[in-house]
């Protein structure tokens, strides 16, 4: 399982029983060193109702439109930066899903369907778009921006001729899954990864990502249609 960027070091020299689990490392970097309100998500249960790999939600909502992917108990507000908070969580429910709470300080994202965000990806990078981290779920890729507000986010799109319809905007109030998380279909993942060794993850602006990513999708030979899936 991939680890976050910039924690190796650190940890290197700690005994196999001493490192902390994976969930737990990833949860504390972004909440202590990067200063994310994090929290758990309600993970997934198997077949015989224990909680672990499995493909229903832990909640209890028999038609979870996203299984384990979504806070639950605690709700979205209690997410925080705190490492004593954090560390209670992940000790307790060790392989729970690690979910960002967008906005406000924190990242926000924009995020499209899998298929589509890769060569998303491609064109932006053969504009020389510069890009901050990217998470890859199995079903969608979500590129993280700089924090902005409703308000900003209505102006932007209030602007455009037209924004692809399968872009979703994750901003204030909102959430994300981070690595090293499962979602139903397989694990969370950077596809690309926040530095090694940074303070902070740098993030563009979401103007500037909106802006590429319909470039990208309105030059494309068909017209850019396969944004909008």
């Amino acid at each position: 399982m991939r680890e976050i960027p910039g924690r190796r070091r650190r940890l290197g020299f700690l005994g196999r029983e001493e490192r902390p689990a994976p969930h737990l490392d990833a949860a504390l970097t972004c909440a202590t060193e990067w200063r994310w309100p994090v929290l758990p998500g309600a993970g997934l249960i198997a077949a015989d109702g224990r909680a672990t790999h499995g493909h229903g939600c832990a909640c209890p909502d028999p038609e979870c439109a996203v299984p384990g992917a979504h806070p639950f108990d605690p709700g979205l507000l209690a997410a925080s930066t705190d490492e004593r908070m954090v560390r209670w969580w992940w000790t307790n429910r060790p392989t729970a899903p690690l979910v960002l709470a967008t906005g406000g300080g924190a990242p926000c994202a924009v995020s499209l369907p899998a298929v589509a965000g890769a060569r998303a990806l491609a064109e932006l990078d053969e504009l020389g778009m510069r890009l901050g981290p990217v998470i890859a779920t199995p079903t969608r890729w979500s590129l993280l921006v700089a924090p902005y507000t409703l308000e900003q986010l209505g102006e932007l799109l209030y602007a455009k001729d037209w924004v692809p319809s399968s872009l979703r905007f994750h901003g204030e109030g909102g959430y994300l899954m981070l690595p090293p998380s499962e979602a139903v279909g397989g694990q969370v993942r950077w596809e690309r990864a926040p530095l090694a060794g940074s303070a902070r993850p740098w993030l563009p602006s979401v103007e500037a990502v909106v802006d590429a990513l319909v470039e990208a999708s309105t030059g494309a030979p068909d017209g850019g249609s396969r944004l909008a899936y």
